[in-house]
């Protein structure tokens, strides 16, 4: 799975492409997510806009992210949700877990409220 990096003001943003799903980009997923972490980034928006599947490894993946994050005092939140993974997140209730944005925008903005 392709993950591109790239910053908006303090916001590590990581652009998510394909599935998220057991094996190769699950761990793709983590690499990434702790690579910007060990930099030093505290605000991270997950751009979920080209992700086409997601399996519970996946799920599991965006929960442990979340976690990461969190113990370093950082916050992870997503961003452009396709219809598919948000009645996941729904029905899981995690989308009461994260925050959860209709676009990058709404996402950058809401570190500095």
């Amino acid at each position: 799975m392709p993950i591109n990096e790239r910053k908006r003001d303090d916001v590590t943003i990581l652009d998510l492409k394909g599935k998220i799903t057991i094996g190769a980009a699950e761990e793709a997923l983590r690499d990434a997510v702790h690579r910007v972490l060990g930099a030093g980034a505290q605000k991270v928006l997950l751009n979920l806009q080209g992700v086409t599947t997601i399996d519970s490894s996946g799920v599991g993946e965006l929960v442990s992210s979340y976690t990461s994050a969190t113990n370093r005092g950082a916050k992870i939140k997503l961003a452009n949700l396709p219809p598919k993974i948000n009645d996941i997140l729904t029905i899981t209730q995690l989308i009461t877990v994260f925050d959860v944005y209709d676009s990058e925008d709404e996402g950058v903005a809401s570190f500095s409220s």
